[in-house]
């Protein structure tokens, strides 16, 4: 009877052991995909303004303010200079403001549209089409889900929106007027005089490309229009679309450009070093001050042998008191967690096919 008993407690341990086993892989593996959607989401976003940011910084652009007070840009007579004339493959533009999509919108603009732009530099210009304040379109593209989501919001525009470039002497102001969702061969779009094609431009227009759907795989491209209202002088300050002028009657740029940590930051590389460092001082620590108390209970029969349990495994296998172990276990996580951030997503993105379709992703150093 004794044996049968222990048998059948054997037996069922195993079972829990497998069931647990099971469970922890399947959540384990939903963790895995929850975090890779947020790399997508997210951190592909960071890079991106990070990027942008180093863009900014490595140019000699005035502000606007000239160093003084801001003041209102005012609206210039004649024919638009066009600026740049020409640029190289991957050289910044511009700068682009939507207020439509936030006060604290921006994006850079840099020559090309081909993925390496694309992923970290914000919005490309098409190389074939017109330069900013050019008779005929001025035609950009930008990503619509992920990397920043610079388009991700074109079906909120309205007509009369501003859509402002920023040159590295000029303001162009366009206004959105339209929309069309066309299939992803329809060039036109992009050509002198999208409207009506075939025909000789009359406008300075603007169009902007992007994917449609937003959150599945984009069958179309959703296609922003839009034309030249006025240009101005940066030096002369900022656009009204662009300002805000306070009870006191100053003038203030809604944009603060303000960036976050993140951002500034621009790689996880150090907060994996990081945690691994606390990780290591605080192992040593404890592992001097109150040894391992979960495993000498074990082993002392204070405690039953445990199921089959990885994560319960790794938190008893670490040194300190219960509370410490949790604080282990949790920078051990974060350490995992930042290194599938900065290398295992990318080369997941960049190797596996379906991943790689999925996420437009390509390996950019």
């Amino acid at each position: 009877m004794k044996h049968a008993q222990t048998a059948s407690a054997g037996g069922s341990r195993v079972g829990r052991s497998i069931v647990t086993i099971i469970a922890e892989i399947l959540l384990t593996a939903a963790a895995i995909c929850g975090l890779y959607v947020g790399w997508m989401q997210w951190w592909t976003g960071v890079q991106s303004a990070h990027v942008q940011e180093q863009s900014v910084q490595s140019v000699d652009w005035t502000q606007p303010d000239g160093g003084g007070t801001l003041t209102i840009a005012q609206p210039q007579d004649g024919e638009p200079p066009v600026q740049p004339e020409s640029a190289a493959e991957g050289e910044l533009m511009a700068r682009v403001y939507i207020p439509r999509f936030g006060d604290q919108w921006e994006r850079t603009l840099v020559q090309g549209t081909s993925l390496a732009e694309l992923n970290l530099h914000g919005l490309g210009h098409y190389v074939i089409s017109q330069m900013p304040g050019e008779l005929g379109n001025f035609a950009i593209a930008g990503h619509r889900n992920g990397y920043g989501q610079p388009l991700g919001d074109v079906d909120k525009l309205e007509a009369g929106d501003a859509i402002v470039i920023r040159t590295k002497d000029y303001w162009y102001v366009y206004q959105y007027t339209q929309y069309t969702i066309v299939t992803p061969d329809d060039g036109s779009v992009i050509g002198p005089n999208p409207l009506d094609p075939g025909q000789a431009p009359t406008k300075r227009m603007i169009t902007m490309t992007t994917c449609e759907p937003k959150y599945t795989t984009p069958t179309h491209r959703w296609i922003s229009f839009g034309e030249l209202k006025y240009w101005a002088k940066v030096a002369d300050g900022v656009p009204s679309e662009l300002a805000h002028v306070d009870a006191d009657g100053a003038v203030q740029f809604i944009n603060n450009g303000k960036t976050s940590v993140f951002t500034k930051l621009g790689s996880l590389a150090p907060v994996v070093v990081g945690s691994l460092v606390a990780y290591a001082v605080l192992f040593v620590i404890c592992a001097l001050w109150r040894r391992w108390p979960a495993l000498r209970a074990i082993r002392e029969g204070r405690r039953p042998q445990p199921d089959v349990d990885f994560y319960a495994w790794l938190w008893r296998h670490q040194p300190g008191p219960a509370a410490m172990r949790w604080v282990l276990v949790l920078l051990l996580l974060l350490a995992a967690v930042a290194a599938l951030f900065q290398w295992g997503f990318p080369w997941a993105a960049g190797e596996i096919p379906f991943l790689r379709a999925m996420s437009n992703y390509v390996s950019v150093s």
